[in-house]
């Protein structure tokens, strides 16, 4: 016969641990979002990562005129 309700093992999760979960996944998110938007905005030109190489603005351009960047 089997059991159809087995008991858990619910880790413990202090206060003090969520607290300081949620400003590193807070700032890491952060950090991957302002990435992304400079590659789809700015990465051209005088600031371009890649120097004078425009396949980043080439393989974003369609994202770029979407989110109303001026690219022309």
């Amino acid at each position: 016969m089997t059991n159809l309700n087995p008991t858990v093992a619910v880790p413990r999760v202090t206060v003090r641990a969520a607290a300081l979960a949620a400003p590193a996944r807070l700032t890491a998110i952060t950090m991957l979002a302002l990435i992304a938007y400079y590659f789809i905005g700015f990465d051209q030109g005088a600031v371009s990562v890649f120097g004078s190489d425009t396949h980043v603005h080439e393989f974003l351009h369609d994202a770029r005129h979407l989110l109303g960047f001026p690219c022309h």
